[in-house]
């Protein structure tokens, strides 16, 4: 009994200090929302950029719980010193850190990828080491949304995207993009080149005016002169295949306009010796049933 009567004489003894380390948490608590209230009205006029302006706020409530928590533990328990409290919580920090080390790693990675903004929100990028291609739609401390073409939604971790190399398909207003086009080998060359050339020229969404168009006879084909035709054109996905649909139809219809053969693929077969298999006689020869 006088050891129950000594915990509640203490209990009540310490009665004041617990109010007073919630009241601490409290005004915390309230410190926190005033200084993000602060924060977004200083990076509004500022004009400061989203991401960077998530990692400030963040960043300041995290210093302030840290700084308010640690008070009203040094309130509630006097035995423990500021000093005592820091050491326990770096050692406790380090043993969480090696626990969570993925959700750390995340976290860090985000913090990196807020501030320096390689990528922002609305642009389209391919993750080299899944794979994964799409609009980005939300940048988070632990993942990055990215909306597939597909229309699926991918959430990835913003570690594998700091680790490993990011394509920003539209970090740029413009891209280029080419096809290849083939023509007979009976057609004359330049003349193919100049027709193909005018076609590309004419299409609307291929930006002539920044990037000139480019028409290069490629390679020898199996049954046609092989050119690589090069444009620039808007850098969405959806700018690439419009354009390009465009394009091939442009050139199809001058080719045909310019009577220019776009050829199909055929074979020529060489016997060595009298076919095995009888041949129709060529024009002008008569059949030997005949």
């Amino acid at each position: 009994m006088d050891q129950i009567s000594g915990y509640g004489t203490a209990l009540i003894a310490a009665l004041p200090r617990i109010a007073a380390a919630i009241l601490l948490i409290i005004v915390t608590w309230l410190t926190v929302i005033a200084s993000r209230w602060i924060i977004r009205r200083v990076a509004n006029r500022a004009r400061m950029r989203r991401n960077l302006r998530e990692v400030l706020m963040m960043l300041t409530s995290i210093v302030i719980w840290l700084i308010g928590l640690l008070i009203a533990c040094t309130i509630v328990f006097p035995s423990i010193t500021p000093g005592r409290a820091l050491t326990t919580l770096g050692l406790g920090s380090v043993a969480i850190g090696f626990a969570f080390k993925d959700i750390f790693e995340n976290f860090l990675a985000g913090l990196l990828i807020l501030l320096r903004e390689p990528f922002k929100i609305g642009d389209y990028i391919w993750t080299e080491e899944s794979g994964i291609e799409g609009q980005v739609e939300e940048i988070t401390i632990r993942d990055t949304h990215i909306r597939q073409t597909d229309g699926q939604l991918a959430v990835v971790p913003n570690a594998e995207l700091f680790q490993n190399p990011v394509v920003v398909r539209t970090d740029a207003e413009l891209r280029r993009t080419s096809i290849i086009c083939g023509v007979a080998y009976g057609e004359d060359v330049d003349i193919s080149r100049t027709v193909i050339e005018d076609a590309v020229r004419s299409v609307d969404t291929v930006r002539n005016d920044v990037r000139d168009v480019q028409v290069f006879a490629h390679a020898f084909g199996a049954s046609s002169i092989d050119f690589e035709i090069t444009w620039w054109t808007g850098s969405r996905p959806i700018d690439i295949r419009a354009s390009r649909d465009q394009v091939v139809s442009a050139v199809k219809r001058a080719l045909d306009d310019a009577g220019i053969e776009i050829p199909f693929p055929y074979r020529t077969l060489t016997f060595k010796s009298d076919s095995p298999v009888p041949l129709p006689p060529q024009s002008g020869e008569s059949s030997p049933d005949s």
